[in-house]
């Protein structure tokens, strides 16, 4: 047996160099009309890298509670916000010796979407603050701690291109509403208008939701029907992407 492998065996598993596992989340949600992320607040603390920098929520794989990455992610979405996501997915993994400023570190980013309405915001442990912040072009106006300025581009860019075919932004609104309100919160993740008869069409023709009866939402001239997701658990996907207001585009 070689000499390096032999040294290598009889060395204790504890002692062998291996790189911190984390998971980050982009958590998301419609708040005063505008997309907005949840940050954490890193303390003020000398032990700590990038203190009092804003940063993604989210923290160490624990071998002995998780069972996988999706329940860290599950877990750490649960300690911020009190709630579970109706939504959650992986965007990808990102690791290198540069990622944090002394250790090699492999992270494996998130999103999530929530109703703002539902959350209370839980600070404590690594977090001196928690709050949403609004997003201009994929970013919000800090500087944030690591590399999570990428990893929030990353992750706002998935959220942009499945909104364009599937019903995700359902899981930003209560658990009634009605079609202006869904076409609403499309049109604030796209940043884009979009054609009412054709988005009417493309959402009723589907199985997504169903009109909850007798209910309706009063109103000035008339009052609209409230509806509900027919099937929470389960993503819709469209067959081709939303038709944009073209008329309103230009104004």
């Amino acid at each position: 047996m070689p000499k390096d492998t032999k040294a290598l065996n009889s060395t204790p598993l504890s002692l062998i160099a291996r790189p911190l596992v984390t998971v980050d989340i982009a958590i998301f949600t419609v708040k005063n009309e505008k997309l907005q992320v949840l940050l954490v607040k890193r303390p003020n603390n000398e032990q700590e890298h990038f203190t009092e920098k804003w940063a993604l929520p989210g923290g160490f794989l624990d071998i002995d509670i998780d069972k996988d990455l999706n329940s860290c992610a599950l877990r750490k979405l649960k300690e911020k916000t009190n709630v579970n996501s109706p939504y959650l997915e992986q965007v990808g993994a990102w690791g290198s010796k540069d990622r944090a400023p002394t250790e090699w570190s492999i992270t494996h980013v998130y999103f999530a979407l929530l109703n703002s309405d539902k959350v209370i915001l839980q600070k404590g442990g690594n977090a001196a603050e928690v709050a949403w912040f609004p997003l201009i072009d994929n970013q919000v106006k800090k500087q944030l701690a690591f590399d999570h300025n990428e990893l929030l581009d990353l992750a706002t860019q998935r959220l942009h291109a499945k909104v364009e075919y599937t019903s995700l932004p359902a899981y930003l609104l209560p658990d009634e509403f009605t079609l202006p309100d869904l076409q609403k919160v499309y049109e604030i993740v796209l940043n884009r208008p979009l054609d009412k008869s054709s988005f009417r069409t493309r959402i009723l023709s589907t199985n997504l939701i169903a009109p909850i009866p007798n209910k309706m939402r009063p109103a000035t001239h008339r009052p609209a029907q409230l509806y509900r997701l027919t099937n929470p658990d389960t993503l819709t996907y469209f067959p081709r992407s939303f038709k944009y207001n073209e008329k309103a585009l230009k104004s």
